[in-house]
């Protein structure tokens, strides 16, 4: 029987060097969207697909992420002071029920496929999902739900993947499938899989977004990597050969998916989330609308 997935990594050591000088002293993922942080969307999102343990692979100026998800005795007795029910829910929520976080300390910033098997000593020989925060994932179900179930059935790592423009292959793993994609949630055989190939170089335009699912074969596979692009442990390396061992599948998983990595991401999403939002979505829509948007 397949194991279900109960453990998410969330690499969240990098500098968000784009988003200087507002990353200077605060982590990337700590940006909100309208009033709740990116990190805190994306532990939403793998608390949906039944994931309980939410590992995050942390680095220097990242404390802020642990405070958020910490509680705060001194805010909870001034809220409850005040008779502030509604605003101790929110704070009570922040971290869904029944999960926990556990932190480990990437000290030196190797790469993405580095920050994950710093995580290995807690991910143990289960299958594991990871999440980036920078990719505000909307859609029902959640995209780790998606690829949670599709594991279940599968039993093999899973890689959520989207059409990207031709011109952009260069930002993205590109994935070589063994047929063109269709619908969304069609599964699809990986034949290989390329790190941010030029347009000329790249074997299709399905590129894969912040969304895995990994068998805890990958581990070793990290472990003998060496460096790649950018001098750094890539995971879209070992992924590459964890294809030769076995089998891997794309999803192009249904969903809008918000770049927040960009800042034009970042601001679509805060518009797209604004409008959807049960507080001032409304309002928020009015006034677009005034302005011609």
């Amino acid at each position: 029987m397949t194991r279900r997935i109960k453990k998410a990594v969330f690499p969240v050591a990098g500098l968000g060097s784009r988003f200087l000088p507002a990353t200077k002293a605060s982590p990337k993922e700590m940006l909100p969207v309208v009033d709740k942080p990116l990190i805190q969307y994306a532990v939403e999102e793998a608390a949906a697909a039944g994931i309980t343990d939410m590992i995050f692979v942390t680095g220097r100026n990242k404390r802020a992420i642990e405070d958020h998800f910490d509680n705060v005795p001194e805010l909870e007795a001034a809220l409850q002071a005040k008779g502030r029910a509604d605003l101790l829910d929110l704070i009570y929520g922040v971290l869904p029920a029944g999960c926990r976080c556990i932190y480990i300390r990437q000290a030196e910033p190797l790469g993405l496929g580095h920050a994950v098997l710093c995580a290995q000593p807690v991910v143990g020989d289960e299958p594991f999902a990871i999440l980036l925060a920078d990719d505000l994932m909307v859609g029902t179900p959640p995209a780790t739900a998606q690829l949670a179930a599709s594991f279940e059935r599968e039993g093999c790592s899973i890689l959520a993947v989207e059409d990207v423009p031709p011109e952009q292959t260069g930002n993205y793993g590109i994935v070589s499938p063994s047929h063109p994609a269709g619908r969304s949630g069609e599964m699809l055989p990986i034949g290989n899989i390329v790190e941010k190939p030029s347009p000329a170089q790249a074997p299709s335009t399905l590129g894969v977004i912040g969304r895995y699912v990994l068998t805890p074969a990958i581990f070793p596979l990290l472990a003998v990597a060496q460096p790649g692009r950018g001098g750094e442990i890539q995971l879209t390396d070992a992924i590459a050969t964890l294809l030769g061992k076995e089998r891997v599948l794309a999803m192009k998983v249904e969903g809008r998916r918000y770049d927040c990595g960009s800042k034009l991401g970042y601001l679509m999403a805060t518009m797209e989330m604004g409008r959807a939002h049960r507080e001032v979505g409304t309002m928020f829509a009015d006034y677009l609308r005034g302005r011609g948007a």
